[in-house]
């Protein structure tokens, strides 16, 4: 039995109940017969210990058992001991029997009847020294049949208890075999996403170094595909993590613009001709900067946003990210709402309960392996956040998530670079949205943007409502549709005042005219586009997402490439030469050592799994000798093994950066960036 299990304690509960109840009816007969006066109350210290013990389940069960016994036995052999209770000895230890196999004592069992036929001798004995007891026909066949029925029961509880523990090992054996076979799967799975990443990462870099080149759709179709995959591995692979308790937080610094862009990236690949609406609300006072596990939260606002757009037809889904300030951090709040079909509520039991999907019928339509929501609760709990559920049939879905992180700047995330006023209109016709759900994700982004940056907000809804707000004089910017605008296209362009500045929010085939003087905003818009409009910085007339994305200078930078795999080498040398970096390759670690022996490098890539000598071993002997010669040389992990962890071993080992395969732009860039902002690559590879 499990020492503190529900099961055991409910059992206990019995076992402590009857020794009561049995101890106070020996004080009762004690005192009735008037039998030794110092028992009782040493009978009342032993229930009041069986409490006491029990209440807070000191020692293991075994030891709380071996003392409820062996008291019970001692009252049983106190009260057994005098004459008058002769014929009650049966009852008694029938008792103590029948509690003993209650909890598969079988020990004990041998005990009480060896106990009973002690108590039965003495009797015997006593009976046949004194005249108190006539042994006539009657009297010795009821000592016989007692004796008999005993041992009757005795051999009866034993082979109920010996069934009882064969079918328990038997269970428990079963259980460890399908452990052991969930264990091999799961090695299975993780040693096969360690293994599909590397022809993943030759895919995925390949096609893109072709759409560099040239926009082809069946280049970029088959890059897709490479997301897809690469995708549905990484959830494997956290799948079976969560599944083995075996997930493991990283904490870094990170920019949560940096994150969202990342992820709107990720959706312009994916889902730039979607139908859907993509409503993206950050709060700008979400702190710049924070600490946490960046990747995760990545992953689980992906499959938040994957499972909104999956199942959702009309309208589209809105990403809201706020923040709660509290005194150890902020709680970081991220929001996925949609129009989608929706969950019943015995949905969202089995979501909650850890089932991997709601609705595997549903799933065959839309495609997936269905883990998104099963791997998003997961990392929320092993982040130690929160995950609630309102969803309606038909009617959409809310997933709220809340998750405690680090600041490290409380600077606002987007902020006015401008002391003077500004008055923002929002035109928008009142049938634009089918869908009020839709209209109200993007009324609410306006307006939860504008307290943010502290600017007045209107909205209209008609031309003629537009004109009067125009009218009063004190107007700056007006952000409207495309239909808006090409309704009255001559207006905006001609007769708009011109120190109004006017934007239109289109998609991504819409060509603007090139003298015209509006901004366009593509789709999906946020905060950050706003901004870069409100404050006059943008570069373009065509502005996006992407204009926020700051690339780290990287010229001239010395990069050794170290893999076995040929192909690999081909594709990070295609993705770093677009930094104009210099890229040297190896196919070994020998051979990385001795060409950094001949050679001065900034920065070396070293791959972990390679015949002869692996990344580390090859990592540590070149710091040697950057050591031993006054050399300064990052050295970073480029490697398949992913698993959760992998970072810190490879940052404890010694690297002084991480990157998986396949090769994230963003994960290189941010590595670059913060090698070189922590001066630990310059350009020459000397001090």
């Amino acid at each position: 039995m499990g020492d503190n299990s529900q099961k055991t304690i409910k059992i206990h509960n019995t076992v402590v109940a009857v020794i009561t109840i049995a101890g106070i009816g020996a004080v009762a007969e004690s005192v009735s017969q008037r039998w030794e006066f110092w028992v009782p109350p040493l009978i009342l210290i032993g229930i009041i210990s069986a409490w006491w013990i029990h209440v807070t389940q000191k020692g293991t069960a075994r030891i709380r058992e071996d003392y409820y016994l062996i008291f019970s036995m001692v009252i049983a052999f106190y009260h057994g001991a005098h004459r008058s209770s002769f014929f009650d000895i049966f009852v008694i230890a029938a008792l103590l029997m029948a509690v003993s196999a209650l909890i598969l004592r079988v020990d004990f069992l041998r005990l009480i009847m060896l106990e009973f036929m002690i108590l039965m001798v003495m009797h015997i004995g006593m009976a046949t020294s004194s005249d108190e007891y006539v042994f006539d026909s009657m009297t010795i066949s009821r000592v016989a049949l007692h004796i008999v029925a005993l041992i009757c029961l005795y051999i009866v509880l034993k082979a109920i208890v010996d069934k009882i523990q064969d079918s328990e090992s038997t269970v428990e054996k079963l259980e460890k075999t399908i452990e052991s076979n969930d264990n091999d799967m799961e090695d299975f799975l993780v040693n096969l996403s360690h293994e599909l990443r590397t022809p993943i990462n030759v895919i995925n870099g390949l096609t893109d170094l072709i759409l560099k080149r040239e926009k082809r759709e069946d280049i970029k179709t088959i890059k897709n595909a490479g997301v897809r995959i690469s995708h549905q591995i990484e959830d494997i692979q956290d799948y079976s993590e969560i599944q083995r308790q075996n997930v493991i937080v990283e904490n870094e610094r990170y920019m949560i613009t940096s994150l969202l862009n990342d992820i709107l990236m990720n959706y312009s690949l994916m889902r730039s001709q979607s139908p859907l609406d993509f409503v993206v609300d950050l709060d700008p006072e979400v702190p710049a900067v924070m600490k946490g596990d960046m990747k995760k939260i990545h992953k689980i606002i992906s499959h938040l946003l994957d499972n909104a757009f999956k199942f959702t037809r009309k309208g589209g889904a809105c990403l809201r990210i706020t923040s709660f300030k509290k005194d150890y951090g902020v709680n970081l709040i991220i929001e996925v709402s949609d129009t989608g079909v929706g969950m019943t509520q015995r949905d969202i039991n089995r979501i909650s309960r850890g089932m991997y999907k709601a609705d595997r019928k549903r799933d065959k339509s839309t495609g997936g392996v269905g883990l998104g929501l099963s791997v998003v609760l997961g990392l929320v709990r092993s982040m130690d956040g929160f995950v609630k559920i309102e969803s309606q049939k038909n009617l959409g879905t809310t997933v709220r998530i809340s998750i405690f992180q680090e600041v490290i700047d409380s600077s606002p995330c987007m902020a006015l670079n401008t002391d003077r006023f500004v008055n923002v209109v929002i035109y928008n016709w009142l049938d634009r949205f089918q869908n009020p759900i839709l209209a109200g994700m993007y009324k609410n982004m306006s307006e939860n943007l504008a307290k943010g940056l502290r600017h007045n907000l209107f909205f209209a809804a008609t031309f003629d409502e537009f004109k009067k707000l125009i009218a009063r004089g004190d107007i700056t910017h007006v952000y409207m549709g495309d239909r808006e605008y090409l309704h009255d296209k001559s207006f905006f362009e001609n007769e708009l005042d011109k120190n109004i500045v006017f934007a239109v929010t289109v998609d991504n085939d819409f060509i603007p005219d090139k003298d015209s003087r509006g901004i366009v905003l593509r789709k999906p818009v946020y905060g950050m586009s706003l901004v870069q409009v409100l404050n006059g910085t943008s570069k373009n007339t065509v502005v996006s997402f992407e204009e926020d994305i700051q690339k780290p200078d990287l010229t001239g930078i010395r990069a050794l490439v170290v893999d076995d795999e040929p192909m690999n080498l081909v594709v990070a040398t295609g993705l770093f030469k677009e930094y104009n970096m210099s890229i040297d390759t190896a196919d070994s670690g020998i051979e990385a050592i001795d060409k950094f022996t001949r050679n001065s490098y900034d920065v070396i890539f070293m791959d972990h799994m390679m015949p002869q000598m692996d990344g580390v071993e090859a990592m540590k002997r070149i710091k040697s000798i950057a050591e031993r010669d006054n050399r300064r040389v990052s050295l970073v992990a480029l490697t398949a093994n992913a698993v959760s962890g992998a970072k810190e071993m490879f940052i404890k080992e010694g690297f002084d950066g991480f990157i998986s395969k396949p090769i994230s732009i963003g994960d290189f860039e941010r590595v670059m960036q913060r090698i070189i902002s922590e001066g630990k690559a310059g350009r020459g590879g000397v001090q």
